[in-house]
């Protein structure tokens, strides 16, 4: 079997959601489950998430990269994702990936909320470690910021020749059509440490205070990564993430859990 070799397949209760599985060149003892974050992130990581998937089954890894219902390749609408089947639809690819890899180890790596949804899914998961990428932990927060992304991008006169009308962007987050249940859901989004052990992995700008602290104790760990990544950056929105000392940091701390 290739080692970069990568199967597309849709699985879950309705055979709707979306994976593509990374099978390692020889039997896995342990597997890593790629939680994808939400909206433009998804689009702006995918690149970033392919190449750490075969980074990973590079080194023996079976890796499961999947989509939400609503998201990617998985059926259903952007309105009609939801933050609890999200976590449920975590919980299925964790149970997927073991019956595929016959494994039962399994670590989750996630980006921005898709490392929210790896936290929040961990003990129903039964996930032996959360790897998260600048993981959002205020809900209320990110939903402002994407409000004031929203607001600007409607303004930018280097991609629109005059202001578009809030008709038109109603109800958007970046191209993206959004539910009220979801922003709803987001805007209630208080994440806390989980029971199982975390590694946060930071590359937002620094700050005076701790940001990580809820997640860092009492399992949990923080490592810095640099430079910052541009996540919020209006002027880099269709520019791709990605980020070798991202690659490098998983890779190792996967080698030294092994």
């Amino acid at each position: 079997m290739r080692t970069d070799a990568e199967i597309p397949f849709f699985f879950g209760a309705d055979g709707g959601l979306f994976g593509m599985y990374h099978a390692p060149a020889l039997p896995a003892r342990r597997a890593l489950l790629m939680c994808p974050p939400l909206g433009q992130d998804l689009i702006r990581c995918h690149r970033l998430y392919r190449q750490l998937a075969q980074a990973v089954a590079a080194q023996g890894l079976a890796v499961l990269r999947f989509d939400y219902h609503g998201t990617g390749d998985s059926a259903g609408g952007s309105t009609e994702v939801d933050w609890e089947r999200c976590i449920a639809d975590t919980a299925a690819a964790a149970a997927e990936l073991r019956m595929r890899a016959g494994v039962d180890r399994v670590v989750a790596f996630g980006a921005r909320l898709g490392g929210s949804v790896a936290l929040a899914a961990a003990d129903r998961s039964r996930f032996t470690e959360v790897i998260a990428w600048d993981p959002v932990l205020d809900g209320d927060d990110h939903v402002r910021a994407l409000d004031a992304l929203q607001a600007a991008l409607r303004e930018d006169t280097a991609r629109f020749n005059q202001p578009r009308s809030d008709a038109d962007v109603a109800e958007q987050w970046l191209g993206f059509d959004i539910g009220d249940h979801l922003r709803q859901q987001l805007s209630a989004l208080r994440l806390r440490a989980s029971h199982v052990p975390t590694l946060v992995l930071d590359s937002l700008p620094p700050v005076t205070s701790g940001r990580w602290e809820r997640l860092a104790s009492p399992r949990g760990a923080v490592a810095a990564i640099a430079p910052p990544t541009p996540w919020d950056d209006l002027r880099r929105l269709e520019s791709a993430i990605l980020s070798q000392p991202l690659i490098q940091a998983v890779s190792g701390r996967l080698k030294e859990i092994a």
